[in-house]
Parts: C-alpha cells; sequence; structure tokens
C-alpha cells in the first residue's frame, strides 16, 4: 500500500462503565499470525479477566477480518470493536478489550455501546496518522528563491521534511510514488530548470493527520 491509516503507537487506554474495568490495547501489525500472538500475550497476561475479546484488519483491502468475543453474548463485544476500527478507516492493527465485570449486567444493547467506546477511546489516546511510501527527494535551493520554493511547497501536495542551512538552502521532501513526475515537472516549470534536486531512496513516511471526530458511542456511561 501506497498510503493508508494506521495509529500513530501501540498502546492501551481504560474505561470504567457502569463498575465494570474496559482496558484496550491497540497494537500495529502486519501478519494474522501476530494478531494471533498479541492476543494470547493479552490473554496470559488478564487471565483472570472475566473476558478478553478482539478484533484485527489486514491487508490494503481488509481481506483478513476477524472478530472474536470471548464468551460475551454473539455479536456484542468483537463486531463492534472491528467496526470501530473500519470506520476509522484503519489498517494492519489488532485491539484487544480486556473486561473486568464489576457486578452490574449491561445488556446487548450496553455491551456494544461499552466495547466501541473502549476501542474509540483508545485510539484517542494513540492517535491516528497516516502511513506513506515516498520518495526521498532532495532540493538545493539559493537563498535568493528561498521565499518563492517555500511559497512553491506550500501550495503543493509535495511534504517537507527538513532544511539543511549552508551556502544554500536543501530542501529534504517525500514525495508519493504517483505524484513524482508531477513534481519533476512542476519544479522544472516553476523554476526554469534552475534547481538541481536529487531523488533518493524510497522509505515509509509516518505523517500527523488533524485531530479526527472517531466514531464514540451516543451513550455517556458513568
Amino acid at each position: 500500500m501506497e498510503e493508508y491509516k494506521q495509529i500513530a503507537k501501540d498502546g492501551e487506554a481504560e474505561l470504567i462503565i457502569r463498575a465494570s474495568r474496559f482496558i484496550c490495547a491497540l497494537k500495529k501489525i502486519d501478519t494474522e499470525e501476530e494478531a494471533l500472538a498479541f492476543i494470547q500475550e493479552k490473554k496470559k497476561e488478564h487471565k483472570k479477566a472475566t473476558h478478553n475479546c478482539s478484533a484485527f484488519l489486514i491487508g490494503e483491502h481488509d481481506h483478513i477480518q476477524r472478530a472474536h468475543d470471548d464468551g460475551e453474548p454473539s455479536g456484542t463485544a468483537g463486531v463492534p470493536m472491528l467496526e470501530v476500527l473500519k470506520k476509522n478507516d484503519l489498517h494492519n492493527v489488532v485491539a484487544v478489550v480486556t473486561r473486568y465485570f464489576g457486578g452490574v449486567k449491561l445488556g446487548a444493547g450496553g455491551l456494544i455501546r461499552a466495547y466501541s467506546s473502549a476501542v474509540s477511546n483508545a485510539l484517542n489516546h494513540v492517535g491516528i496518522m497516516m502511513h506513506t511510501k515516498q520518495f526521498i527527494v532532495t532540493i538545493r535551493v539559493p537563498y535568493t528563491l528561498s521565499g518563492k520554493f517555500d511559497y512553491f511547497l506550500s501550495h503543493s501536495p509535495y511534504r517537507l521534511l527538513h532544511t539543511d542551512y549552508a551556502s544554500d538552502i536543501t530542501y529534504t521532501c517525500g514525495i508519493l510514488s504517483r505524484l513524482l513526475s508531477d513534481f519533476e515537472q512542476d519544479i522544472t516549470q516553476q523554476f526554469n530548470g534552475s534547481l538541481a534536486f536529487v531523488i533518493e531512496e524510497e522509505a515509509y513516511i509516518d505523517l500527523p493527520l488533524e485531530k479526527e471526530t472517531l466514531h464514540l458511542s451516543d451513550e455517556h456511561f458513568e
């Protein structure tokens, strides 16, 4: 995949919902084996928990999707968790929600909202970023053209990664593969072929996203 949404980091967050503890752990994965290993790790860590429910998505088109209720009523845990991941357009991620029962039954609807909220809360905690495969390009720009080049970049789809200042300014940018030919044409036309640039390696770069509205439950739990 050239670019896709992913959790910004592995992590977990906890909610107390009507006396029960819901702990959601999230992890980046590339294979089903990694997902299953993480689920088993959490089950071992929380072996005294009432339930360790799970969901994961793998692949560009989510060709691998799994959800498990781990003893909760069918369809009240794993599938709602999976839906939160899908609605946030995430890929290659596993979620495990551990429940320590606090003595108050929630009913089917309450369980669906609780497990959904647990995943959404954890996503808010770890954050979401765009995982992109880009060409790293360095461009040498004279100081006399730096203002024009800054304007050019700010109005383009190309990502500035960092700058180095010496006799000239060296800009290091990330260019998505599908935009590489456009970049070469744009920079040649905009600067009449006066700027020297070098196309370096292709690498994955994680780009932050604006704070997004996640799909939280409408119910307020206390």
